[in-house]
């Protein structure tokens, strides 16, 4: 005798989102569309009500500004925007573990370290649990609406009083350690003058999450909030020679593929390589 048995009971197939069905169409548009008509494709989402995450390419941040929608802020400095992302940005995340890596060898009693870009604190509150750093001086350099933020999250209890802070680097105290996570795609100078405006040339740097590509630097314009800002994409080779030019030997490097983007209006520059190096002064 044969048994056959009941096929199982077909699931209920989950509801696809709008958003969900219209990339699904986008992507299947652009599979049969040859390389131009491609390209024309993605130009078109700078007036999609979904607006990418990246928006433009442009050669300079002067280049990237000018483009900005009205209705935009272009800038960090602002209290809407310095607020954004705080508590996602305290997390530790895998990309933080070189930087953890060498915190930890570089630590030393009264190391002083200038974390620029360092928002409120969230690296310290990041590490604080894996490397002691209670017994370094610890300041952040970041603008005036984001000092002006953190200080005021401090004051309530959510930053640990041990950080600093400042909005000048005039102000800054000598350091012993520069540390940029996320940094240098927002920085609205070349790398070179703004290591020329420390209080003193520190004798290693802690650089992470550079966005980097193998050929020309391009910026783009990055939604942060109610924002766009400009996100500048280096090119690898003038970068690291550039290091070696103003006395800086790198020791390590790593990537950090999840930290990659393709510039959703200009996909035919290809996927960013978000990169880290440790660094050293070369006396």
């Amino acid at each position: 005798m044969t048994i056959v048995n009941d096929p199982a009971p077909a699931q209920p197939r989950r509801p696809v989102s709008l958003k969900e069905g219209a990339k699904a169409a986008e992507a299947a548009l652009a599979r049969h569309l040859g390389g131009p008509a491609r390209t024309a494709l993605a130009r078109l989402k700078r007036w999609s009500p979904r607006q990418p995450a990246m928006l433009g390419a442009y050669p300079g941040r002067e280049a990237a500004l000018a483009a900005v929608p009205r209705r935009r802020l272009a800038t960090y400095d602002h209290a809407e925007v310095a607020v954004v992302n705080f508590e996602v940005m305290c997390a530790l995340r895998v990309w933080d573990y070189p930087m953890l890596f060498w915190l930890d060898r570089l630590r030393a009693p009264g190391l002083s370290v200038l974390d620029a870009g360092g928002h409120f604190g969230t690296k310290y509150i990041a590490f604080r649990d894996r490397v002691r750093l209670g017994d370094m001086r610890w300041t952040i350099y970041d603008l005036p609406e984001t000092v002006r933020a953190g200080r005021a999250a401090q004051a309530r209890g959510a930053v640990p009083p041990e950080v600093g802070f400042t909005d000048s680097l005039e102000e800054a105290p000598r350091t012993d350690l520069l540390l940029a996570s996320g940094l240098l795609q927002y920085l609205d100078l070349p790398f070179a003058d703004f290591v020329a405006l420390l209080p003193n040339r520190p004798a290693a740097m802690l650089l992470n999450k550079v966005a980097t590509r193998e050929g020309p630097s391009v910026t783009t314009l990055e939604r942060i909030g109610p924002a766009r800002v400009p996100y500048q994409i280096r090119c690898r080779a003038t970068f690291e020679a550039g290091l070696a030019d103003i006395g800086y030997r790198i020791d390590d490097s790593w990537e950090i593929p999840s930290l990659g983007h393709v510039i959703d209006t200009h996909p035919e520059l290809g996927r960013s390589v978000s990169r880290g190096y440790k660094l050293s002064r070369i006396d």
